[in-house]
């Protein structure tokens, strides 16, 4: 694929990824191509249908939080304590970052049938990933033994879904509240 293609195609997915954050998944196509600066014909080109950019929205997504595990995991090989505690806080953050409740409330119901291959594969190798992390998080002492990869990614993904706006204006430390319980909950006993 050409550089001016695979941007355009990328500049595809982070504006639907967008446009699905905001709206949910049944936004426009038309929207999506504008967004992305692109014409319609250039969005089709690239994905044959609206299931398709969907699934390239959920992989991306996936890959993203695949690639966070990966990069935490050095960051606490070999540590304990605060710093252990600092890395593992510095991974849900992240995570937290990535709004996966407001991209997987909008990309749930495009789901509810069955996962296709390259979106399963992609959720197979991000789970695997945190896996790992939680392994290597779990000797560092910084994290509980018995929390698994799906359990930490859906919590995740629960405590980033969009919150009315009348519950933020009044509860503005509510997002920053959320983070803080989930590290907590998650710490070993005794550490927490």
């Amino acid at each position: 694929m050409r550089a001016d293609a695979a941007r355009r195609r990328a500049a595809i997915v982070h504006a639907a990824r967008a446009l699905i954050a905001e709206r949910g998944a049944e936004i426009a196509l038309d929207a999506v191509a504008e967004a992305a600066g692109v014409g319609i014909a250039t969005l089709y080109r690239n994905f044959e249908s609206r299931a398709a950019l969907l699934d390239e929205v959920a992989a991306a997504i996936l890959a993203d939080v695949r690639f966070a595990a990966e990069q935490a995991r050095p960051e606490l090989a070999g540590v304990r304590g605060a710093a252990a505690a600092a890395a593992w806080e510095a991974f849900l953050r992240g995570l937290v970052d990535l709004h996966l409740g407001a991209l997987s409330a909008g990309l749930a119901e495009h789901a509810a049938g069955t996962l296709s291959d390259p979106v399963r594969e992609a959720q197979d190798e991000a789970l695997r990933a945190v896996d790992e992390l939680l392994r290597t998080a779990v000797a560092a002492g910084a994290v509980r033994a018995d929390l698994s990869a799906l359990e930490l990614v859906v919590a995740v993904g629960t405590l980033t879904r969009p919150q009315p706006a009348e519950v933020l204006r009044a509860a503005p430390r509510l997002p920053e509240q959320l983070l803080t319980i989930l590290v907590t909950g998650t710490a070993p006993s005794g550490r927490a």
